[in-house]
């Protein structure tokens, strides 16, 4: 099977699908179980049994309260069974570390997408107990979901909230400060009474755009799939170019001395005028194709 973006969303094209991702409308198709079996049919994705048999290292479980990450603990895998016969959700992180199918998929579909180098790609496995879900939040990923077992129910909503939040937040936690910097009115307390609901059941594929609001309900024991994506923003890239720019130069490395000292800051201030002037002087010269060729490492036309 060809590891790609159109084998996982078919029958829809690239074409069709990055017209939805560009407008970041969610996307979801059915029926796909049998065009993935390599994935599906893995072993230990048989049941959450062999799951929690064969992972090789701890397992992150929701605690009583909010079902969020930011809310859970590192737990046992033995631990990691008796809180989900509880109601935990568990998250499986980066099983791509443990499998190399699990690896493969994520990169090859970076590739289709156009996505950097940069790009931070890893395979999560979630299992989540029957009435139970996941509290709304945002990520600041891409998210691609795979029903394995189980049905389960997503609503997805816009973020009119925020656009292109550089970290994820759920309802009811405190937001991460730089993300209350750009926020354009608070958060809500609730979920948006807009969310679109899809139902995946063994062969679903979800599409979940970065930044939108999300939240899920299984409606029986669930396993899934998924395939994040944080990808570099346009600050990631500037600031990659220009470290690996500045670095060049003995003056940019040398020990930023004195910026605390009342007596002695005036010299620090000096010195970092100076360096600011230099590099006010070089980025006119800058040019985004040459930027991109290094941090991607390919030759741009």
């Amino acid at each position: 099977m060809k590891r790609s973006l159109e084998a996982l969303i078919g029958p829809m094209s690239r074409a069709e699908f990055l017209d939805n991702y560009l407008n970041n409308t969610p996307v979801v198709t059915h029926g796909r179980l049998e065009y993935l079996s390599e994935l599906t049919e893995l072993p230990f994705l048989k049941s959450l049994d062999s799951l929690l048999d064969s992972w090789p290292t701890q397992v992150t479980a929701y605690m009583e309260g909010i079902a969020d990450e930011a809310n859970s603990k590192k737990v046992s895998t033995y631990e990691a069974r008796e809180l989900f016969q509880e109601g935990s959700g568990l998250c499986f992180d980066d099983a791509n570390n443990f499998s190399p199918l699990l690896d493969e998929w994520p990169e090859a579909m970076r590739a289709d997408l156009g996505l950097s180098a940069l790009t931070f790609s890893r395979s999560l496995i979630y299992a989540i107990k029957k009435g139970r879900g996941t509290a709304p939040h945002f990520d600041q990923n891409i998210n691609f979901v795979i029903q394995i077992s189980g049905t389960k129910k997503w609503w997805v909503a816009s973020n009119k909230h925020v656009d292109n939040p550089l970290t994820r937040h759920t309802i009811g936690i405190d937001m991460d400060p730089e993300l209350s910097s750009y926020t354009k009115d608070g958060m809500p307390e609730t979920f948006p009474d807009d969310g679109i609901e899809f139902t995946l059941r063994p062969g679903s594929v979800l599409f979940v755009p970065r930044g939108s609001w999300h939240m899920t309900e299984a409606i029986s024991d669930a396993v899934s799939l998924n395939f994040t994506f944080t990808a570099p923003c346009w600050i990631d890239i500037l600031m990659t170019a220009l470290r690996g720019r500045l670095a060049q130069s003995s003056d940019w490395r040398a020990t930023a001395d004195f910026v605390t000292d009342e007596q002695l800051h005036a010299h620090a201030i000096e010195k970092f005028d100076f360096l600011l002037k230099e590099l006010a002087h070089d980025v006119p010269g800058w040019k985004a194709k040459d930027i991109l060729s290094a941090t991607e490492m390919i030759d741009l036309p």
